[in-house]
């Protein structure tokens, strides 16, 4: 439910904010939103699991083809059955939270089909959070049975350690044009992330899908 509301979310900023810039010529300003799947790669593929990943951004073109982006990005992974097992807790899962200055590179901005470098560095916030399944009771309310005890499903945090750490990202990505005389691009991106968490370091892939003008 978590991940669809997230989608949902994604869906509704890219269609309200895309169709105010729809019609507009090439513009000094660019903005981005998108999101995708998450891969943990080299020490952290073995900590966590497939995830998702939620972004937005806002910067300037200087050039047709060289700009930057403020980015804001989110991702949500959970900790692997081998990992919960080794530390006796039944689930867990980590979250990072990034805004990062980053340069792009454009090689076709003015063409259909785009291709780009993307690349910087910034503020990353990585959190993880072991849980267990638990029951709570509330006090609900029935218009013929009046208020009354009932138990709901809920996760006990059992611990959450978060480290803020500076980190670097490279990546890449291609985009299409959605209409000839229009800013607004389809794109789908991967980044390398790189964290430095202590003692071991928090590298992730996020795949990204979204729209950007």
């Amino acid at each position: 439910m978590r991940v669809t509301r997230v989608f949902q979310t994604a869906g509704c900023m890219a269609f309200l904010l895309g169709s105010a810039c729809f019609a507009q010529n090439t513009s000094k300003l660019a903005f981005s939103v998108g999101g995708g799947f998450t891969e943990p790669v080299k020490q952290s593929d073995g900590r966590f699991d497939t995830g998702f990943n939620f972004g937005a951004g806002a910067g300037y073109n200087f050039h047709p083809n060289f700009g930057a982006m403020l980015d804001f990005g989110f991702n949500h992974v959970g900790v692997n059955s081998n990992t919960l097992a080794s530390i006796g807790v039944p689930a867990g899962a980590g979250r990072i939270y990034s805004l990062t200055l980053d340069p792009v590179v454009h090689f076709n901005p003015k063409g259909k089909f785009d291709a780009y470098v993307i690349g910087g560095g910034g503020y990353y916030r990585r959190t993880v959070e072991f849980t267990e399944p638990s029951v709570q009771t509330i006090t609900a309310f029935d218009p013929f049975f009046g208020f009354y005890p009932a138990n709901v499903a809920t996760n006990v945090v059992l611990g959450t350690f978060t480290q803020n750490k500076a980190g670097l990202n490279i990546g890449g990505g291609v985009s299409m044009r959605l209409r000839g005389d229009s800013n607004m691009k389809f794109f789908a991106e991967a980044r390398y992330h790189y964290i430095y968490t202590s003692p071991i370091r928090t590298v992730v892939l996020p795949v990204t899908f979204g729209l950007r003008w």
